[in-house]
């Protein structure tokens, strides 16, 4: 899913674009993505795009007249520009799901896979844009203590605190995995259990890791327009690295899958060695399951020669996955 840093470069690269330029009409091209029918798509015709910014993980467009086009891409979502005057491709394709037409050019929303999660919305003035945002808060712009009452407001895993729209805004599963992982906390320590000392490093990690990505996906697009807006990338530490060498400290890294979504870590160094395991894999193996980094790499062997060993990539067969992160 596109996080801050994702959505921060695209609204630069549409402000350089559309912003002072007329919205000539919105083309949908299937009824999943439209998620509003008042006001109808013909009232933005011919408006001026006054602004551009982000509410949580939503780009939005705000038009003269008070109107506002906002789109949410959730996970598969993506964003094209084709600049006015370029030769459009033939036909459509079938991840299209979209467009707005500028005086300036066409922007395009894709989504990958068959469930159609992203979402376009047409919006009558600054309250209905409010109904949308979570509330989550603004991590580059909170102090040290905002940021650390608003994680202890509640008491849950920091994985679901920083995920969690309503906590945060902005940060995703992505870049939760590189912040716990800069700042060297367990995703599942408990955020009213951590120390000053904790939350001064991840109030710092979380500012850093937000920043450097930023910086660094700003660098990549340059002139250009995004194109390679991915949660996935070889720089990363731990995330999407599951079993590659902790760029820290050489450790395999681990990862837990829970509901749809799952946490990438380095048992060396967020977790002391312990290897973390679910509910449902912890019900399951009971004493089978290795606790330790060491634990794990005896086993090994009993592996590659063709014995039962657990595998921690793999959910149990039969078995209904927890629906949230144990806490």
């Amino acid at each position: 899913m596109p996080e801050l840093p994702d959505i921060t470069v695209y609204i630069e690269a549409l402000s350089a674009r559309v912003l002072g330029s007329t919205l000539l009409g919105i083309r949908v091209f299937g009824p999943a993505w439209l998620r509003t029918a008042v006001p109808p798509l013909r009232e933005a015709e011919g408006r001026r795009v006054v602004a551009l910014r982000r509410v949580g993980k939503r780009i939005v467009f705000a038009l003269d007249g008070d109107l506002f086009v906002v789109l949410h891409l959730m996970i598969a979502g993506r964003l094209l520009w084709r600049a006015a005057g370029a030769k459009a491709k033939a036909g459509r394709s079938r991840v299209e799901l979209g467009a707005l037409e500028f005086s300036t050019g066409t922007l395009t929303a894709t989504e990958a896979g068959t469930r159609k999660r992203a979402s376009l919305h047409l919006l009558a003035g600054e309250a209905a844009l409010a109904e949308l945002d979570p509330g989550g808060l603004e991590v580059l712009d909170a102090t040290r203590d905002a940021f650390a009452a608003r994680l202890r407001a509640g008491n849950h895993t920091l994985k679901r605190a920083l995920t969690d729209p309503h906590v945060l805004s902005g940060v995703g599963n992505a870049y939760s995995d590189e912040i716990l992982h800069a700042a060297r906390l367990s995703p599942f320590k408990q955020t009213q259990k951590i120390t000053e000392e904790e939350m001064n490093r991840l109030h710092a990690a979380t500012r850093a890791t937000l920043l450097t990505w930023t910086d660094r996906m700003r660098a990549e697009a340059g002139d250009g327009f995004p194109a390679r807006v991915t949660a996935f990338r070889p720089e990363m530490a731990v995330h999407g690295r599951y079993r590659k060498a902790c760029p820290v400290c050489g450790a395999p890294v681990q990862r837990i899958a829970y509901a749809a979504n799952e946490a990438n870590y380095c048992a060396r160094c967020q977790t002391d060695g312990k290897v973390l395991a679910d509910r449902a894999l912890s019900r399951l193996l009971h004493d089978d399951w290795p606790k330790t980094l060491e634990e794990m790499e005896e086993r090994r062997p009993a592996a590659a020669s063709g014995a039962a060993a657990p595998a921690t990539s793999r959910r149990p067969q039969g078995r209904r996955v927890p629906r949230r992160a144990p806490e």
